[in-house]
């Protein structure tokens, strides 16, 4: 993330993090901050679970050990850290407000600069008009907006879904997300009737802001969120470096934006062309940011949807026809 051109990169700890699978150990991620910090690359560590009272002793000596391991912010979900925070009961680290605290309103994300939080992680499902009004309600010296901008979308309200706790019993809010949406399921009408057989009816498409971005930047994001914890490296490498080559471009040719600069120091070069489509994706949706629309499902399959290359013009028994789109392209067993 770093080498491609990231300028902040947000990592799990031992515990307590949203994806109970992408835990390190506090010396890896020394070694991390290390590296990062010679390019002015912060380091923030997630522990964005629901804590229980009998945790909050674990977690607060986990917090001094990423403080002492040079660990830049926490991006959190439990106002305890804030209240910990507010009681001296933390070393003087930054406090993120993660997409878990469901941040929808200007009146939330005031409450949540005013208690402390310096940079908050807005809800996925808001629109333009409503991630300016929050910018609006908040002092640039004291809190700034972040927002994902590329990823997995999740159907329901970050923080606010509870089908995987209602169907296995393990939640989304202890990092332990049983991917209840990513399940193909049949809806039946009043009168028995099948609407939908079989069919991934809550998985949605990924989120890609990539068209967006001048008007995120106008609207006042200044922190743009990548997701991907679970993502190999190769996805990490190639959606890091598409987002810095359009930001990059941004920076230098819209005038409106000149006054702005990137965050870290150095400059990236690389030996290919990113293409985000490469990688593992849904298809791909902007949401909500330009308006509410109907076509954000991936109804079909959870799954790498792939690139379209053609269309089956005939059906043999063990075996298609296909027509190409381009009758240049060349394809292979498996592809």
């Amino acid at each position: 993330a770093v080498k491609h051109g990231a300028d902040a990169v947000y990592i799990g700890g031992p515990d307590f993090g949203a994806r109970a699978g992408a835990g390190n150990s506090v010396a890896d991620i020394a070694r991390l901050v290390a590296y990062a910090h010679r390019f002015n690359v912060r380091i923030f560590a997630t522990m964005n679970t629901i804590l229980h009272d009998a945790e909050l002793e674990a977690a607060r000596k986990q917090v001094c050990a990423l403080y002492d391991a040079g660990v830049d912010a926490l991006i959190v979900q439990d106002m305890a850290f804030a209240d910990m925070a507010a009681s001296g009961d933390l070393p003087p680290i930054a406090l993120h407000a993660s997409t878990q605290c469901d941040i929808r309103t200007p009146e939330k994300a005031r409450f949540l600069q005013d208690v402390g939080f310096t940079q908050l992680v807005l809800a996925r499902e808001l629109t333009l008009a409503q991630i300016s009004a929050i910018h609006q309600q908040l002092d640039p010296a004291k809190s700034v907006v972040e927002f994902f901008v590329h990823g997995a979308l999740c159907v329901a309200y970050s923080g606010q879904c509870y089908i995987s706790h209602a169907h296995t019993g393990r939640s989304a809010n202890r990092g332990d997300c049983s991917q209840a949406c990513r399940l193909p399921y049949t809806v039946v009408d009043g009168k028995g009737g099948i609407v939908a057989h079989e069919k991934h009816v809550l998985s949605l498409k990924d989120n890609n802001q990539s068209a967006n971005l001048a008007a995120l930047i106008q609207a006042g994001v200044r922190s743009f969120k990548i997701e991907g914890r679970y993502k190999d490296m190769a996805y990490v490498k190639n959606i890091t470096a598409h987002y810095l080559s359009l930001l990059d471009a941004l920076l230098e040719q819209d005038t409106a934006l000149s006054h702005y600069q990137r965050a870290s120091s150095g400059k990236c070069v690389f030996t290919f062309t990113p293409q985000p489509e490469q990688n593992f994706n849904r298809q791909a949706t902007d949401y909500f940011v330009q308006g509410r629309k109907a076509d954000i499902g991936a109804f079909d399959t959870p799954k790498h949807s792939g690139i379209p290359v053609g269309w089956v013009a005939k059906l043999g028994r063990d075996s298609f026809d296909l027509q190409l789109d381009d009758a240049n392209l060349l394809l292979s067993n498996g592809d």
